[in-house]
């Protein structure tokens, strides 16, 4: 639900359309732009998913042979559904917690603090957003007519 747009509160009026219909398009490019990077970061590991059997165990997730494939997969196929609007909010829940892992992962396991989980807290927003929003009138949810 977007909120209607108040030309008066604005500073530069001229600006309302711009604005007003850009909404759904901006929103649209962040999800597809966050898909489509958590495919990339995922590709690897779905090539070779029980590569992060270590580092999964090294986290406290037993037994990693279950994890490190369901780490891969949400990233690789959590990613194309989140790029293509298909499941939006489950998708972007399953990522949430994934991201969630990370910045725990950067910030405690690896005594990195904020400066290393930073990216981590950035992305689990962006996909934080998405598992409330769910996807606009431009993903597969909406022209499915149906929404989880």
């Amino acid at each position: 639900m977007t909120l209607p747009l108040d030309r008066n509160r604005l500073v530069i009026p001229r600006l309302a359309p711009l604005y007003a219909g850009g909404h759904d398009a901006v929103e649209t490019v962040l999800r597809v732009v966050a898909g489509v990077l958590l495919v990339v970061h995922g590709y690897g590991k779905i090539l070779d998913p029980f590569g992060a059997v270590g580092m999964v165990e090294g986290l406290g997730f037993y037994p990693g042979v279950l994890w490190s494939p369901l780490l891969a997969g949400t990233e690789f196929f959590g990613g194309i559904l989140l790029a293509i609007g298909l499941l939006t909010r489950p998708a972007a829940v399953a990522a949430t917690i994934v991201l969630l892992v990370t910045v725990y992962f950067h910030w405690v396991a690896m005594d990195q603090g904020l400066s290393g989980a930073e990216k981590s807290i950035l992305w689990a927003a962006i996909t934080l957003y998405f598992a409330f929003r769910g996807g606009n009138r431009h993903s597969v949810d909406a022209r499915l007519a149906r929404t989880f």
